[in-house]
């Protein structure tokens, strides 16, 4: 504010009351002058102060939401043995037989909630027996699981076995994730009940005898001819003699 400014306000103001000197004027000035730089400043800081609590917020957001964020854990994978024992399992018709199966986990999971499924292969294709630990086939009543799941013994029973159950019989479990794993398999055999004076032999077995016992006759004719040709030669010199 300049002093020529001010000058008709101090002439006209002279006229009625005192005359206002020249170190009340500046201190007037003075007085506007840091009233408005004051308020510049303070402007200022409420700028600065807006703009910094605004990313302070920001940043505790962002900070709020990475630890919002859940922790994701990759199942671990299922680790299954299907053991199936034995290999060739041989029966008599009538008889009741066992095909074991066993499972046995390395992370010693819960079996409990396995499903279990036995089905035979043979000439005439696949047979499904057992489904989700239940025995399947119509009006049955001699193939069943026997053993405890939870503890891993998921064998299959079968009561009076006759010739039509000849094949191979696999075990499949099917695990939570989806994940099939089959045994190797137990081939039965049903030998045929023959009544042969009171003894009950397979055809096999039969046939083995019969060529077992031809098989020595012949052998006792070889050895014993040149034996059979001495005697005679020695009847015929003494006949002469």
């Amino acid at each position: 504010i300049h002093l020529h400014m001010l000058t008709p306000l101090t002439r006209s103001h002279n006229q009625h009351s005192k005359p206002i000197t020249q170190s009340k004027i500046l201190f007037i000035c003075q007085s506007i002058f840091d009233m408005f730089s004051e308020r510049e400043q303070n402007s200022r800081r409420g700028n600065v102060g807006a703009t910094g609590g605004g990313a302070n917020k920001e940043n505790g957001a962002a900070v709020s939401h990475v630890t919002a964020q859940p922790l994701l854990l990759t199942p671990e994978p299922w680790n299954l043995l299907v053991t199936q024992t034995p290999a060739k399992e041989k029966a008599k018709e009538g008889e009741t037989v066992v095909l074991n199966c066993h499972l046995n986990s390395p992370q010693h999971l819960s079996l409990t909630n396995l499903m279990v499924k036995w089905y035979k292969e043979d000439e005439k294709g696949q047979m499904d027996l057992l489904e989700k630990n239940v025995t399947i086939l119509p009006n049955n009543s001699k193939i069943f699981m026997s053993g405890d799941l939870s503890q891993g013994d998921v064998s299959l029973i079968i009561l009076n076995v006759t010739t039509s159950d000849h094949g191979i019989y696999f075990c499949e479990v099917t695990l939570p994730d989806g994940k099939v794993v089959t045994g190797g398999g137990t081939k039965l055999r049903i030998r045929r009940a023959l009544g042969l004076f009171g003894i009950e032999e397979s055809i096999g077995t039969i046939i083995g005898v019969v060529a077992a016992g031809v098989g020595g006759i012949v052998v006792l004719i070889i050895v014993l001819t040149p034996q059979l040709r001495k005697c005679i030669l020695c009847m015929r010199q003494e006949s002469c003699q």
